[in-house]
Order: structure tokens, then C-alpha cells, then sequence
């Protein structure tokens, strides 16, 4: 297996590792370290000093404020350094402001946690890691130098030990590397609070585009309803006026009587449609009246066995409609099924629902089918879904909903 960090680098034969590329990364990683925490040792000096001589004049805070922000930048460097040493890419922690704007973007980042710890991670490399760098690679290479220049004849014991050290060098280096990489990615991950912070900010944006999804799908119909089906029925209206001025034994006669034909069939087909994207029985009459509804109308035969209480909230009952009729139509389209059957629960806070059908199974979630939508569905409630869908059926979609009563 590939190595990813430098310690595990240095678990491979010692050949294997000396003559790959970990220990110039490694040193190039200490090297970098040394100049950069020389620099940043200059500029906070520089920053600290102004901000306490300022501070007497009340202007001090603005000093000390742009060395806590600018440890950001520090940590935004050394999680590039970390790529030297340590292949996992560590993302960024801090949060999108949630607003434009300088000031925004300073009241965001004082806020935040990771900014003090960032913090905490420039203090200490600048007082001591870039020393400890320094040291390893003069311990390494400086001080071995200075005895091979230096050397009588009275002073071959020294030459033997400079040669073992050189010769020890590549795992000293990479070693002290590997430390300063470990305990650099404990000050600059992500900690499990802001990567909840950040799952809880996708799951509110995945309710807000269910949300959206769903005005714009009342919209649609209410749209198709006062638009296009009414048109239809005044083109209903002017061919039943023209059929009265028509004999009924002429060509035109067919023609017309076609026409109306045609226009019965699109005028259902849109009813259906409208029915489909708002219906009112899910309005009028809830959730189980309205899945019975839709049952009654599905192409095979469907069990409807619903045991929910009244009153559910009309996210849930919407959401939860659209996955019964999205999976509906997965078993009509796909599964070769002969009968299917819809069964659904309510306890402890968890509506519990279970699709089953006796197609052929061998549903493979991973292929890009209908289960995908399903899981988003699922997803913008909290909520999880399972799928069981052996080879020669029955396929069974499981749904957990977390549901409380206001």
C-alpha cells in the first residue's frame, strides 16, 4: 500500500524508503518551517510590540486584533506545508460569513473556535517548533560538518560519529517531520463540533431547496390550471360552436370529432399531471387518503396499509407522499412486479414506512436508479432509508422519518 505520511513512509524496507521521495519532502518540509516561523517570529514581535505601545492610547486593540486574524494565514500556509509530509488533504474549517463585507468576515472569524486554536498553533510554532526544526536539521547536517571540517588525526572518533549521523540522518529528519505533521493536524483539523456545524448548515439548505422545490411545484400547477387547462376547455367550447355550423356527413365532420378526441386525451393527461404535482386530496384529506388515492389509481394492484395519526406536519405528509408516488413509479417502470404494497407507522416520534413489491429484484442502489432521489427525499428530513433487493425479489424500501407534533 502507497504510503500517505511520512511515518508511514517509515514503516517501509529501509531501501524502499531511502530511495524514495519521503525524506527530501521531509526536509524540505523542516527547511520551509525554519524560514517561515523566522518570519512570522519577526512580524508578531512587530505586531505585539505596536499593539501594547498603542494600547495606552486606546488604538492598541486594532494591532493584537490583526495578529489573531492573521494566525489564520499562518494555518492556511501550514495545511499547505502538511502536503509534504502528509498526502490527506486537511480542508478548511472556517465557515462562509454570512454576510459581505470586512466586517462580516472579522466578526465570523473572532467567533469561531478554530481561529483561537489557530491562534494557539502560530504561538507555539513561532516560540518553539521552528527552534525544534533549527535543531533537528543542525543536529542532522550542521553539526556533522563542523566536525568533518575540523578534523586531525587525533579526532577520528568524531568522524565515525558525524558519518553515523549523516547516515541516520534520513530518519531523523523524516521522523521529527511526521511528529510536527501529527501534532500540527491536531491544532488545524477539523473538530467533530464544526463538521456538525457544517452538516447541520447542509441539511438546512437541503430543507430550504425541498422547500423551494415545493412552491415551485404549486406554482406549476397552479399555473397549469388557470392557464393551459382552461384554454383547453374554451378550445373544447369553439369546437363544439364549430360542430353546430358542421354537417355531420361531411369530411370536416371526422375532422372535428378527431380533434375532440385528441383534445379529451391531452385534457386528461394534463388533469393527471395537475393531480400529480399538487394533489388536493393530500390537502383536503391527508396523507393516507391521499396514498390510497393514488393507489387506487396505479397501474398493478397495491395494499395500502397506513396506521398514521392525523395532524402531521405538512412537510412530512408532502414529502413523504412524493416518495411513496416516486417509488410507485420505480416498480412500474422497473421491477416487473405483479402486486405491491405500502405500509406505514407512527411511533415513538418516528414515522416508519415500508414499500415492498414481488418484482424480480436485484435493485442496484449504486447505478444511478430512482433510490437516489428517494435518499434525498429522506435526507432533507433527517431521516435514513434502507434497501433490500435480492436477485428474484422481493425488494423492500425501508424509511425512517423523525416526526414530533408542535
Amino acid at each position: 500500500m502507497r504510503p500517505t505520511t511520512a511515518w508511514q513512509a517509515m514503516a517501509q524496507r529501509p531501501m524502499s524508503f531511502l530511495t524514495s521521495s519521503w525524506p527530501w519532502r521531509s526536509l524540505a518540509y523542516l527547511g520551509s518551517g525554519v524560514l517561515f516561523g523566522a518570519a512570522a517570529v519577526v512580524i508578531f514581535a512587530v505586531g505585539l510590540g505596536a499593539g501594547v505601545v498603542l494600547l495606552v492610547v486606546l488604538i492598541g486593540i486594532a494591532p493584537l486584533v490583526g495578529m489573531v486574524l492573521a494566525s489564520t494565514v499562518v494555518a492556511a500556509v501550514e495545511r499547505g506545508r502538511l502536503r509534504l509530509v502528509d498526502l490527506d488533504r486537511l480542508e478548511d474549517p472556517h465557515r462562509r460569513p454570512d454576510e459581505k463585507g470586512v466586517r462580516a468576515w472579522v466578526a465570523t472569524r473572532l467567533r469561531e473556535q478554530v481561529t483561537w486554536r489557530e491562534l494557539m498553533f502560530t504561538l507555539l510554532s513561532t516560540a518553539a517548533l521552528w527552534w525544534l526544526d533549527l535543531l533537528v536539521l543542525g543536529f542532522s547536517f550542521g553539526l556533522p560538518a563542523a566536525f568533518l571540517t575540523s578534523l586531525d588525526g587525533s579526532t577520528w572518533p568524531w568522524a565515525l560519529f558525524s558519518g553515523v549521523v549523516l547516515l541516520a540522518s534520513p530518519y531523523t529528519v523524516t521522523s521529527w517531520a511526521g511528529a510536527r505533521a501529527a501534532l500540527a493536524r491536531t491544532f488545524l483539523a477539523p473538530r467533530g463540533r464544526e463538521l456538525g456545524e457544517e452538516l447541520r448548515e447542509v441539511r438546512a439548505s437541503q430543507g430550504r431547496l425541498l422547500d423551494a422545490f415545493d412552491a415551485e411545484r404549486v406554482r406549476i400547477e397552479r399555473d397549469l390550471h388557470d392557464g393551459a387547462q382552461q384554454r383547453l376547455v374554451s378550445l373544447g367550447m369553439t369546437l363544439a360552436m364549430l360542430r353546430l355550423d358542421t354537417p355531420a356527413d361531411s369530411p370536416q365532420a371526422t375532422l372535428l370529432s378527431d380533434a375532440e378526441a385528441q383534445l379529451s386525451a391531452v385534457h386528461q393527461e394534463l388533469r393527471a399531471l395537475i393531480r400529480g404535482l399538487n394533489p388536493p386530496v393530500l390537502a383536503d384529506h391527508g396523507l393516507v387518503a391521499a396514498v390510497e388515492d393514488y393507489a387506487a389509481r396505479f397501474p398493478i394492484p397495491v395494499t395500502v396499509d397506513l396506521r398514521l395519526p392525523e395532524g402531521l406536519p405538512r412537510k412530512v405528509e408532502t414529502t413523504v407522499y412524493y416518495l411513496i408516488s416516486e417509488a410507485m413509479t420505480n416498480i412500474a417502470r422497473h421491477s416487473g412486479a405483479g402486486k405491491a404494497q405500502v405500509r406505514g407507522r407512527y411511533h415513538s416520534d418516528l414515522l416508519i414506512l415500508d414499500i415492498t413489491d414481488d418484482g424480480h429484484g436485484g435493485l442496484d442502489t449504486g447505478a444511478g436508479t430512482g433510490v437516489t432521489g428517494l435518499a434525498d427525499r429522506v435526507g432533507a428530513l433527517d431521516g435514513r432509508i434502507r434497501v433490500s433487493s435480492p436477485v428474484g425479489g422481493p425488494t423492500l424500501v425501508h424509511v425512517e422519518v423523525p416526526c414530533r407534533f408542535a
